[in-house]
């Protein structure tokens, strides 16, 4: 069997210039090459779309994701396949892969088999430079801090409550905790400073909720990096960072071009975490796709109590976006993983422990379909181990919920494994959608961390100890109480424990930290053990990625 980067250096590209003017009516003058695969789309020619409708938007969430896998990725770009084969003009959007991961333990974000999106190498590697953009603009602000500090403080930064970290697009827990400026006066003042990983930095966030270079720059100016001795916040634009800030991002902005193994279009474009971040490609993608296509398939990072919560509670509201309908992904293997089996037996049938896990399943559907509005269909990537009882099962379960269950082949068969799929998306976009937020812009926001934790985990309450109620409090009496909030916590349950599998109920959320991202326009609120600078695991995959003598990548998925 041939592995994901076998299967796409065998794909026949199509270079991007044609497809891009064939395909999506793209002028050739509007386009920026990054050699013959990639390309950017010009803000102007953005810019020029404003007038023609909207196209049908389709988010594609997943459960709680597990060691055996489930495909949100792959689902994504066969259901785009799939959609174009049946004859409806579509576009899918993705978020760029993280370093970290590629290296570490979770992999890439080009999807698998014969659903991905291609050139692999590159859109797992360096891509176009987005990542790097971003992390040299972090950087620099960090680095103009400090440089203000050294040279007389005339804003009176208090040391010890500056609150921007620099960032890295790599997996190194060794950075979390660091002290900065030792080594005498000339190196500046010594401090306690750490790194984030670039996905989780408020400027990955701005990034992918700017609407232009002038909403970019506007956005980076009004980031709080610290506090003077009497609490008074500083803003980036004090500091006079946010021009050069913007003269950084201002390439990577563009949105990005590439196809898919069928040579359908995407675009790739941003790319936070949802377990840290709020997990979504950026609306300047979103937005562009839909005057470009009659539908969009986006996908919004790990389960649908994570990732989509903040699609539905922070990208739509604050861009406008509205989906039509929504995907949700399972497998078989993996919930049986979450009724408890261990994962060197995921490839045995077994039906009670496939009944204790769809609890999981079951209470993203009731997620999406009653606190989202969204109209749903379980699609179940197809496993060669699973089972017709198991299958049976799942569709008895499902059909209790009124909801459709759909079996996926398109890791196997592309786009035409997933035709049944893209039917069913079709009949469910073309019917009523009444997306709804899972709490109210007036609500405080001690109320809408709440609303989330207890709708949409399954908690009992939250808690949290004096200090992190307190600036709580704090936050909300300065004004930022209208914000909404960004939860980062383990992506591998409902609860913060990452060991509590299916849908545990009447837990506790804890709040450890509470971070203001005030360019973002939201309050991210740490809960767990959950860090924003992961680690490497002990076996990280970066040990199995090579290269050969002609050139070519080897072990890379």
């Amino acid at each position: 069997m041939l592995s994901d980067i076998e299967i796409a250096q065998r794909a026949k590209l199509e270079r991007v210039i044609p497809l891009a003017q064939s395909r999506l009516g793209i002028p050739e003058e509007h386009l920026v090459p990054y050699g013959h695969y990639k390309a950017k789309i010009s803000l102007d020619y953005i810019d020029s779309l404003a007038g023609r409708p909207d196209g049908k938007l389709i988010l594609v969430t997943a459960i709680s994701p597990t060691p055996a896998g489930e495909g949100k990725t792959t689902t994504t770009v066969g259901l785009g396949d799939a959609l174009n084969r049946i004859g409806r003009k579509t576009l899918i959007c993705l978020r760029e892969p993280s370093l970290g991961p590629v290296f570490g333990i979770k992999g890439g974000a080009a999807g698998g088999g014969h659903s991905q999106v291609v050139p692999m190498e590159d859109i797992n590697l360096h891509f176009t430079g987005d990542f790097n953009a971003i992390q040299l603009a972090n950087n620099l602000l960090a680095a103009m801090i400090d440089n203000h500090i050294h040279h007389g403080n005339e804003l009176g930064i208090d040391p010890r409550r500056i609150t921007w970290k620099r960032v890295l697009d790599m997996n190194d827990r060794a950075l979390r905790d660091i002290v900065v400026s030792l080594g005498g006066p000339a190196n500046g003042f010594p401090r306690q400073d750490g790194f984030d990983i670039v996905v989780a930095s408020e400027v990955m966030a701005i990034f992918c909720l700017a609407t232009s270079l002038a909403d970019l720059r506007e956005r980076l100016g009004n980031i709080v990096i610290g506090y003077t001795r009497d609490q008074r916040p500083v803003r980036a634009r004090e500091l006079e960072a946010d021009g050069a800030m913007t003269v950084l991002l201002r390439d990577a902005l563009a949105p990005n071009l590439v196809q898919t193994l069928e040579n359908n279009p995407a675009f790739i474009h941003g790319g936070p975490f949802a377990n840290i971040a709020h997990g979504c490609n950026s609306v300047i993608a979103t937005k562009s796709a839909l005057k470009l296509a009659d539908y969009v398939v986006t996908e919004a990072g790990f389960g649908a109590d994570l990732g989509a919560e903040k699609f539905v509670d922070i990208k739509c509201r604050k861009s406008g976006l509205r989906p039509s309908a929504a995907v949700i992904v399972a497998t078989v293997r993996a919930l049986k993983y979450h009724g408890g089996v261990d994962v060197k037996a995921l490839g045995t049938e077994n039906v009670e422990a496939l009944a204790r896990g769809l609890t999981n399943l079951e209470r993203h559907v009731r997620n999406v379909r009653d606190h989202y509005g969204l109209p749903c269909v379980v699609a179940v990537n197809h496993f060669t181990q699973d089972t017709a009882a198991e299958h049976q099962l799942l569709r008895e379960r499902m059909e209790k919920l009124g909801v459709a269950v759909v079996q996926a082949r398109h890791w196997a068969e592309g786009g035409k494994g997933a035709e049944e799929l893209a039917k069913k998306v079709v009949e469910l976009a073309d019917g009523p959608s009444t997306m709804k937020f899972v709490y109210e812009d007036s609500a405080p926001l001690w109320e809408k961390i709440e609303a989330i934790a207890c709708r949409i985990y399954g908690a009992a309450g939250i808690s949290a100890d004096s200090k992190v109620r307190s600036q709580i409090q704090r936050l909300q009496e300065s004004g930022f109480g209208s914000y909404p909030v960004c939860i980062a916590k383990t992506q591998y349950s409902f609860s913060t424990d990452a060991q509590a599998r299916g849908a545990p109920s009447g837990h506790d959320v804890h709040i450890r930290e509470v971070r203001l991202s005030a360019g973002a326009e939201f309050v991210v609120v740490v809960c767990g053990d959950i860090m924003t600078m992961p680690g490497l695991p002990k076996i990280p995959s970066a040990t199995k990625i090579g290269l050969e003598a002609d050139g070519r990548i080897t072990g890379l998925f």
